[in-house]
């Protein structure tokens, strides 16, 4: 489990492809703390860690991930959100976040704000429900507030310390970016949908 506090900017050396699988090398500052089977989120994504070589982990990904993700479109040199899961006493400055990316969304708009930024996603409408103002959502891993909602809208406010120490400076109109929808809402939306079904 992860809490979308992001810990380290790490960067894309290499991604290959083997079959349906895409293994990517990554350079991060904490890679010498890591071991084989650490499960870390990737821009959100949960992955495993399978090997070592030099300063870099490696990790990979199935076709299942690739299309549901934003993996597929990763480039070298990219910069990726990085976060180790969560010890048991370690403190919930987020919320609960899976690594479990249930789409992804596109940027449609970013706001030069005083001092801070608001940034404009549309998305999938089929779970506009699971996105509520001032809700949480996790963005590239990132957990936020939402500032804004609508069928197939949103926006967060990232201040200038997110900003430094994520990929959203990297992020322009266009991109895409994982999100993953608060836990608690998508057990309700199940709730009543077997409800309804019964």
């Amino acid at each position: 489990m992860f809490t979308g506090i992001i810990e380290a900017l790490g960067t894309l050396e290499t991604a290959e492809r083997e079959g349906s699988n895409a293994h990517f090398w990554i350079s991060s500052p904490f890679t010498n703390e890591l071991k084989v089977d650490q499960s870390i989120a990737h821009d959100g994504v949960c992955l495993t860690v399978v090997g070592f070589e030099k300063d870099q982990f490696q990790v990979t990904a199935i076709d299942e991930t690739l299309a549901r993700t934003t993996l597929s479109t990763w480039n070298e040199g990219q910069k990726i959100n990085l976060e180790r899961c969560m010890t048991a006493g370690g403190r919930f400055d987020g919320h609960i976040v899976q690594g479990h990316v249930d789409q992804t969304a596109q940027v449609s708009h970013i706001e030069e704000l005083d001092g801070s930024r608001n940034y404009h996603f549309t998305f999938e409408s089929s779970d506009s429900a699971l996105v509520v103002s001032k809700g949480s959502i996790t963005v590239n891993g990132t957990s936020l507030t939402v500032v804004n909602a609508s069928a197939n809208s949103f926006s967060v406010s990232i201040i200038p310390y997110t900003y430094e120490h994520t990929n959203f400076k990297q992020l322009k109109e266009g991109d895409l970016v994982n999100i993953e929808f608060d836990i608690l809402g998508k057990y309700v939306m199940e709730a009543q949908r077997r409800l309804q079904a019964s």
